[in-house]
This record gives C-alpha cells, sequence and structure tokens, in this order.
C-alpha cells in the first residue's frame, strides 16, 4: 500500500492509512471512519471545548462551595450509532450529523476566596462522549460583605 496521499469519493484527502479499507459505494461512513482514524492516529488532539457560567453569592465565594452544574455534552448519536444514517434514510435524531448532545450534570469545586471573573477548567469524560473540556467562568453577584455575619 503506498502512503501517499488519495482523496476518496467525498472529497476527503486521506494520508494512505485505511483509505483502501472503505469501498467507494458505502460513503456514509466516511464520517465515522474518520473519527474512528482520528481516536487512533491523533491522541495528540485536544479535547473539545464546552463554556459555562456559575454564579455565586459573595458569602459562596468568600467559603467555597460545591455547585451543581448540568451541561449538553456532544456524542455519538446512540440512534444512527454515529453512521447518520438509518439505511437509506438520514437519522432523524441527529439529522445525518452522527452526533447528538447528552445532559450531564457534575459538582464544581469551588475553592475558597475566589475572585470574581475567575475561570476554572476541567475535563469530562462520559461513556457516550469523547472528553470533553469544560471551561467555567465563575461570577459574584452583587452585594454585602462576605465578612459581615449578619
Amino acid at each position: 500500500m503506498s502512503n501517499e496521499p488519495t482523496r476518496r469519493a467525498s472529497g476527503v484527502v486521506t494520508d494512505g492509512c485505511f483509505a483502501d479499507e472503505i469501498a467507494i459505494d458505502f460513503p456514509s461512513v466516511d464520517a465515522a471512519v474518520d473519527r474512528m482514524r482520528n481516536a487512533f492516529l491523533a491522541p495528540d488532539e485536544r479535547p473539545r471545548a464546552l463554556t459555562a457560567e456559575i454564579a455565586l453569592s459573595a458569602r459562596e465565594a468568600f467559603d467555597g462551595a460545591v455547585v451543581p452544574l448540568d451541561l449538553l455534552v456532544p456524542g455519538t448519536c446512540r440512534s444512527c450509532g454515529g453512521r447518520g444514517e438509518t439505511w437509506t434514510e438520514p437519522c432523524g435524531d441527529c439529522g445525518g450529523s452522527g452526533e447528538a448532545l447528552f445532559a450531564h450534570s457534575i459538582q464544581v469545586a469551588v475553592p475558597p476566596r475566589v475572585g470574581d471573573g475567575a475561570r476554572i477548567r476541567l475535563q469530562l469524560s462520559t461513556p457516550h462522549t469523547a472528553l470533553v473540556r469544560v471551561d467555567v467562568l465563575v461570577t459574584i453577584a452583587e452585594g454585602a460583605d462576605p465578612t459581615s455575619t449578619r
């Protein structure tokens, strides 16, 4: 097998790896095979990034808190298995993209004395999704002095 780049029927240029493994008769699997190839051959790829915001009271920011956070995390569509179609029809659940959004809840531990505008970065891995980076922006509500004991 040659290591020269080849152009597949979908117009995607491959580096030769697995290029002859996919028949031109099945272009619907191109995206799924590309994702598999990248998962195996591109381990240095950065995870997807999501952003979220949590609002704390001044007291919570001063003392620290554990805050629940609900996220919509992209992953492989369960209905079509990431193919984007069921037989000859586009998948109705993912609209033919092969991806869907999954609700996932996490608990974010905010350290004591966090400042307004602080960012917390974490990584999330679920059974249905690839590794996802979550960037959480902390906002603090305007109000009373957090050290007061009213």
